[in-house]
């Protein structure tokens, strides 16, 4: 509309006032059309008068007459624009995942955020997260509290953002000042243009750099199209000497914090006094996420399977080990040696290490042993899975075991550490109880649970008693996948290579 009363007063302009040429325009080569010159509102006046109904549009036309003036002979002028108020949502942080439980706030209103600080953290049913600015500015508005169960899209808060606050006078200078320096140094600027090309990194991983004080541009990706990822900022420390603890800690691991423990402080009994009310615990986390994954997994058709397994081989090939162990970071367990021979009786029986597709009924054999650990945490259940354990040794297992379990304690587990698992060991064994008959972890065929190790009398093939380090496995099976006969003789196979540990440098690559 406001285009079209434009282009009419230009025609009355040009029809009707006589200090505007009436001669023929030169003929123009095919080109973009010109940009109309500025039109004075004042002149408009008798045009509005004569068609009253477009006359209410005088004041809008007059605000875009303003606008196009200031855009036609303000291009040399610096803008001074207010500061912004953004807001800050709850962004898609994986994928199925619809909303997240708010933990806590790293900020308060009123606080100076710098880009890729830490805002919040939160929690879905899958990991814990950190949520990072993409401004920085002062927080204006926290709209959530810890506890709230936000959705995907709703704000958060609300961050103050100041724009372009610099004068003409310091543009004019900074213009000029620029100027000098890309003709005096034309080869120190193309090199900075070339340093100001983006580099692929999650904000995540920009903090990182960031806390480590360490220009992200200096690293050389090892990801995908040269990503830069964790290992490439943790290497580039290391190898310029940077120390290990970090600079700044947005977020304390709270190992001794336990989140439940006014739960438990509740349902103590006192001496002096007693308390016949009714309690009512929402559930939170990681507790909702075992409810709807234990709903779903109910009802499958499973089947158990129960087995002994002697260990004394293990036990003495562990305290071998761990007597010859010269690196205090590593700890040797019974958990590395049963992941490792459970990966080495999948390579025969690849059936266990399966799932089912119920939208095309298939069974998909699974390529990679995703061997997942569940871990009893202050959070909740986690399962997190060790990643193509096929491929790794058992050193190599026990090192990224105790990264897993100091994540889970930390609650800093991401959704690469919990998805993707293709079978369940369950240590029960580590708390107490010879045997369980635990619920599959979807879309798994099968889940194993180890009961704790004891020393009892047993009879050699001599009817000669002698003491004996047993434990019991329990392998739950979905119905639907394997059949007895299958599950019995992969447990043959994962016993033998427990019971005889020497047997996996048959394997070993």
């Amino acid at each position: 509309m406001v285009t079209r009363l434009i282009l009419r007063s230009r025609w009355i302009l040009n029809s009707r006032l006589p200090s505007i040429s009436t001669e023929p325009l030169p003929v123009r080569a095919p080109g973009p059309t010109p940009a109309l010159p500025p039109v004075e509102i004042a002149t408009l006046h008798p045009f509005f008068k004569r068609n009253s109904s477009i006359g209410p549009n005088v004041s809008q036309l007059g605000i875009s007459c303003h606008a196009w003036n200031q855009r036609y002979f303000s291009t040399s002028q610096a803008l001074v624009d207010s500061p912004a108020l953004v807001e800050v949502p709850l962004a898609q942080t994986g994928e199925g995942i619809a909303e997240c439980e708010l933990l806590k706030w790293f900020v308060e209103e009123g606080d100076h955020v710098e880009e890729f600080q830490p805002l919040c953290e939160v929690q879905s049913d899958k990991a814990t997260i950190e949520i990072t600015s993409r401004f920085e500015g002062k927080v204006q508005q926290i709209l959530c509290v810890p506890g709230d169960i936000v959705k995907v899209g709703e704000t958060l808060l609300k961050i103050l953002i100041n724009e372009m606050e610099s004068t003409s006078e310091d543009d004019d200078s900074e213009a000029s000042s620029d100027l000098q320096l890309s003709e005096l140094e034309p080869e120190t600027s193309l090199n900075n243009q070339q340093n100001l090309v983006a580099v692929l990194a999650t904000p995540f991983v920009r903090h990182l750099a960031k806390q480590y004080d360490i220009n992200i541009n200096d690293i050389k990706g090892s990801g995908k199209d040269g990503r830069v990822l964790k290992e490439d900022v943790l290497n580039y420390t290391n190898s310029k000497g940077i120390g290990k603890e970090l600079p700044f800690k947005s977020h304390e691991c709270a190992v001794n914090v336990d989140p439940f423990q006014e739960r438990k402080t509740e349902f103590t009994a006192s001496t002096q006094q007693w308390s016949y009310e009714d309690k009512v615990l929402p559930l939170r986390g990681f507790q909702r996420s075992m409810v709807k994954s234990m709903t779903v997994a109910a009802k499958v058709p499973h089947f158990y399977f129960m087995e002994e397994v002697k260990c004394n081989a293990l036990v003495e090939l562990k305290a071998t080990l761990q007597k010859e162990n010269t690196d205090q970071d590593v700890k040797h367990t019974f958990l590395p040696f049963l992941i490792k021979s459970l990966s080495m009786a999948l390579n025969k029986y690849p059936l266990m290490n399966s799932s089912f597709s119920e939208e095309s009924n298939e069974i998909i054999l699974k390529g990679c042993h995703n061997i997942g650990v569940a871990m009893a945490t202050p959070y909740g259940l986690v399962v997190p899975n060790i990643k193509k354990v096929q491929s790794q040794s058992i050193m190599e297992v026990t090192k990224e075991l105790a990264r897993l379990q100091q994540l889970a304690i930390c609650n800093k587990l991401s959704t690469a550490d919990i998805t993707g698992g293709t079978i369940t060991l369950s240590n029960i064994g580590s708390i107490g109880g010879k045997f369980g008959s635990p619920i599959l972890n979807l879309p798994e065929a099968a889940i194993i649970a180890i009961g704790k190790i004891q020393k009892l009398p047993r009879f050699s093939d001599d009817d000669m008693v002698y003491p004996a380090y047993v434990t019991n496995v329990t392998i739950g099976a979905d119905h639907r996948i394997v059949d007895g006969a299958t599950v019995a003789r992969f447990c043959n196979e994962w016993k033998l290579l427990i019971e005889k540990p020497e047997l996996l440098l048959l394997h070993m690559r």
